[in-house]
């Protein structure tokens, strides 16, 4: 009698988890959805936001800044017909890159050259190329893998002490030596706009970038984009030129830090 007691019991707990772990993943796909819905939504805004923006006619492609994002947030952008995904943490993407539907992944933060390895053929697009030292690393393991990487040139438009890159000044010098480097091939420039509400000199500097680019593009073949503007400022980057922002929040929402 005590057996067939336990087992009633035990058949009963067992179909009362059962019941439970439906509701929960059924809540739980509802949230996903949810959350993809509204990713879709945003890409889809921001297409259309951008579409005739840039002043000289130029598509501009949208890289997804994926810092702290789920494998399955981005899939879901990556479905929603998003241009490249990009990491700026090396352990960040080599934790979620093979999770990944396929698409272009770029790498859009600061790079230590002893952590180039882990990148060189699987990165399409290096962003921040900000000094030579680096610039020699990527070559040099490029060539070993019998490869030729795609870098942008940084550039510290702002001469701000925080931010990496070139000084405008020495820029088109930098880039002539980064052209004669076998193993790279620089497809444009990069930066970021100083965090300011003076909005004519953040034009001014927009403007600035936008002429170094078209002289790069009087030197060299291959050089197509001009990635500046992020989430915060991409609408005036554009405007003023820019063919390649970089956004997070814009598609995904406010980052929570506290998780």
């Amino acid at each position: 009698m005590k057996i067939q007691k336990k087992q009633k019991t035990y058949k009963a707990l067992k179909s009362i988890d059962k019941a439970y772990k439906k509701v929960y993943n059924e809540k739980v796909n509802k949230k996903i959805k949810g959350v993809g819905m509204d990713i879709t939504r945003r890409i889809n805004a921001l297409k259309e936001e951008l579409k005739d923006k840039n002043p000289f006619g130029e598509k501009v492609s949208i890289v997804l800044a994926t810092k702290m994002r789920t494998a399955e947030e981005i899939n879901e952008a990556i479905r929603a017909g998003i241009d490249a995904v990009a990491e700026n943490k090396v352990q960040e993407f080599r934790e979620k890159t093979h999770l990944l539907l396929p698409c272009e992944q770029h790498f859009i933060g600061h790079l230590q050259t002893n952590k180039v390895k882990y990148l060189v053929d699987k990165i399409s697009l290096f962003h921040s190329c900000d000094r030579d030292k680096l610039a020699y690393a990527i070559a040099e393991i490029s060539r070993k893998k019998g490869i030729v990487s795609d870098v942008l040139m940084q550039v510290n438009i702002g001469s701000e002490e925080n931010k990496g890159g070139y000084e405008f000044d020495e820029a088109k010098d930098a880039f002539l030596r980064l052209l004669d480097i076998p193993g790279l091939r620089v497809r444009g420039v990069m930066a970021m706009l100083p965090d300011s509400q003076n909005k004519k000199y953040l034009s001014e500097l927009a403007d600035k970038m936008r002429s170094l680019f078209e002289w790069c593009k009087s030197q060299a073949e291959n050089v197509d984009y001009l990635s500046m503007g992020m989430s915060g400022d991409y609408a005036l980057c554009v405007e003023h030129g820019s063919n390649m922002i970089r956004v997070g929040s814009t598609v995904f929402g406010a980052r929570d830090y506290s998780k």
